[in-house]
């Protein structure tokens, strides 16, 4: 592996050397192509002759961060550079730039211009706006590739190597190039769908959900509702969360979630009450339930706040009985309290009785669910109430 990242580094400048020198023509790509296999970087397509069948907009699924590279050897096209400073990177990296753009309507009206003039090539686009495996799902596209043009034509993307996964989370650009140099190979299948016109009076939203369910479909994935945005918020939420002493799917408690497929495959631990050191925003979270519900076990609390993430979600589930509990105060600390909602009657008629202005005393369990809402409200608030004073 090392044999063969040190000589494909010296390959891969002649090569970006050759990319370079040469204008865009079949002969060029063609050549880049061989060298590339050198590289170790396959590129194979299926349906040719649908490929830019007068389409001047290619939306495609996002999986590495050289797709539009590998789509570029197949046919002419060039891809706007949306994140990172214009300069030599971006221009090397095979981008085009489109100078400063401050917000996505003027985005949007820069590649309508670029579309509108006949001898630029196709525009590719990635309206998932991040890349994953694509082996799980896609991520909800966005609207605005499809605000561009009427027409567009879908292209799927699937990548595989051996020994090391594609496109792992929060791997850098370099990272990933650095790999498939170290790997012996890297085969990217690229299918070419028909072209998707858009029907009268079609929202761009509908329009990108239904282009979203057919790739999915080609792919054979889940179309999800997740956004980039979330799986940004997911991966600050990882990196704040402390790892377990156990070797990667042999601890206790691993899951293979979707998030886990869609970023990588990688194990994501659930904090486990009384070991693993847990996120600092669960534990303030917990500590504000404890405020109000002080009869709580703190491990209790923060084992539910794991599952909803959510401080009124747990004060609810507590208060209802959902979640069963032993209560820690000393009047009812040697009986066992199979459900809050006894436990809090329980306590209420015990704080009636000791000090009848201090704590407010829960009503009977109502038969109707709107008498029942009510009543957590109210016992909600006055336990709020009480916890203030």
């Amino acid at each position: 592996g090392l044999c063969l990242l040190v000589l494909r580094v010296f390959i891969g400048v002649h090569v970006f050397l050759v990319s370079c020198a040469l204008p865009d023509s079949v002969v060029r790509r063609f050549i880049v192509r061989v060298m590339c296999s050198v590289l170790g970087l396959l590129v194979r397509q299926s349906d040719p002759r649908l490929r830019g069948s007068g389409t001047r907009v290619f939306i495609a699924n996002h999986v590495t961060p050289f797709d539009h590279n590998v789509v570029s050897l197949l046919t002419s096209c060039n891809t706007p550079a949306l994140s990172g400073a214009p300069g030599f990177i971006c221009w090397s990296r095979g981008f085009m730039e489109l100078g400063v753009t401050s917000s996505r309507a003027e985005l949007v009206d820069s590649l309508k211009e670029y579309s509108a003039q006949q001898g630029n090539p196709p525009l590719l686009l990635f309206p998932e706006e991040a890349a994953t495996n694509g082996r799980a799902g896609l991520l909800r596209f966005s609207s605005w590739p499809f605000s561009i043009l009427d027409e567009v034509q879908p292209v799927a993307l699937q990548v595989r190597r051996p020994l090391v996964a594609v496109s792992v989370a929060d791997s850098s650009w370099i990272t990933e190039l650095l790999w498939t140099f170290f790997v012996p190979f890297t085969v990217y299948q690229v299918r070419w769908m028909p072209s998707v016109p858009r029907q009268a009076d079609e929202r761009v939203e509908d329009f990108a959900l239904r282009v979203q369910e057919l790739l999915a479909m080609e792919l054979g994935v889940v179309s999800t509702r997740i956004t980039a945005a979330d799986r940004t918020e997911h991966m600050k939420r990882l990196r704040h969360t402390a790892r377990l002493p156990f070797a990667p799917g042999e601890g206790p408690g691993y899951r293979t979630s979707t998030w886990a497929l869609l970023l990588g495959g990688a194990l994501v631990p659930p904090s486990l009450p009384g070991g693993a050191p847990e996120d600092m925003r669960v534990v303030a979270m917990a500590q504000q339930v404890k405020e109000v519900l002080p009869h709580v076990p703190l491990e209790v609390i923060r084992t539910d706040l794991v599952q909803t993430n959510c401080v009124d979600t747990t004060i609810a589930n507590l208060l209802e009985g959902r979640v069963p509990f032993f209560s820690e105060s000393k009047e009812a600390g040697d009986l066992p309290a199979p459900s809050t909602s006894q436990a809090a009657a329980v306590s209420g008629i015990q704080g009636s009785v000791a000090a009848p202005s201090s704590k407010p005393a829960t009503k009977q369990f109502a038969k109707s669910p709107v008498e029942r809402h009510l009543s957590l409200q109210e016992r909600k608030r006055a336990l709020y109430d009480y916890a203030r004073r």
